[in-house]
């Protein structure tokens, strides 16, 4: 019967570590996926700062080209013919 007893013991003791054992595990996954939400939302502010400044470089370079600057004046004309075609698709809905 001493046997019995010790081995139900034995059990319990074990059965106790792995409760714990999952309470911790659970615990880490909670933080690990805090963890991830807070990544992705830096994430997402990161990217648009990078599109922010990418827009800002773009329409540096594009004020460049205005002025006078022998780079990028191809795309500066480009840039020029399409604002205009835009305006004139307004007008003629406008005229409509």
């Amino acid at each position: 019967m001493s046997e019995l007893v010790e081995i139900v013991d034995s059990l319990e003791n074990k059965i106790s570590k792995l409760l714990h054992k999952i309470e911790l595990l659970n615990q880490s996954k909670i933080r690990l996926e805090q963890e991830i939400v807070t990544l992705r939302n830096e994430d997402d502010t990161l990217r648009n700062t990078i599109l922010e400044w990418e827009e800002r470089y773009n329409s540096l370079k594009l004020a460049n080209s205005i002025l006078g600057s022998d780079n990028n004046k191809t795309e500066a004309k480009l840039k020029i013919n399409t604002l205009i075609r835009e305006l004139d698709y307004c007008m003629a809905q406008l005229a409509e």
